[in-house]
């Protein structure tokens, strides 16, 4: 599976609509996961079980084909900083940032890794990405 096909596996992650298909033979992916509830919040052990469950559904397997390195900040900002680092440092295919105050704080770190986003209202507003203006010929 080429790292294309992968980015897009996660990028229907918002709405899980996973459709790529892992093979056994291949190199072990890594997703890093930066979120901003605590890791006993209800709500994120919910996240965290129906995302592995998609991924699952879809061939990827924690610890087989895929490993998936969490991090929860708390709504705490400097720990999302502190993550942030931590998961670039671990150089992933991918990161998936949860919640508004998460990416504008991880996009200068992750500059050459792709970041999927979840539970954003405005991205453009957010500071996610910037708004795209299509070329004219």
């Amino acid at each position: 599976m080429r790292r294309r096909e992968f980015i897009s596996l996660l990028g229907g992650v918002a709405a899980w609509p996973l459709v790529a298909h892992a093979q056994q033979s291949e190199r072990m992916r890594r997703i890093g996961v930066l979120g901003v509830l605590d890791n006993d919040d209800p709500e994120a052990k919910a996240r965290v079980a129906a995302f592995q469950q998609a991924l699952a559904g879809s061939g990827w397997t924690e610890g087989v084909n895929v490993r998936i390195d969490y991090r929860s900040a708390g709504g705490d900002l400097d720990r999302v900083r502190k993550y942030a680092a931590e998961l670039v440092a671990l150089g992933p295919d991918v990161i998936l940032a949860e919640g508004s105050p998460v990416g504008p704080l991880l996009e200068p770190t992750a500059r050459n890794i792709p970041i999927v986003f979840t539970n954003v209202v405005d991205p453009v507003g957010s500071g996610f990405c910037r708004e795209h203006v299509p070329s004219r010929r």
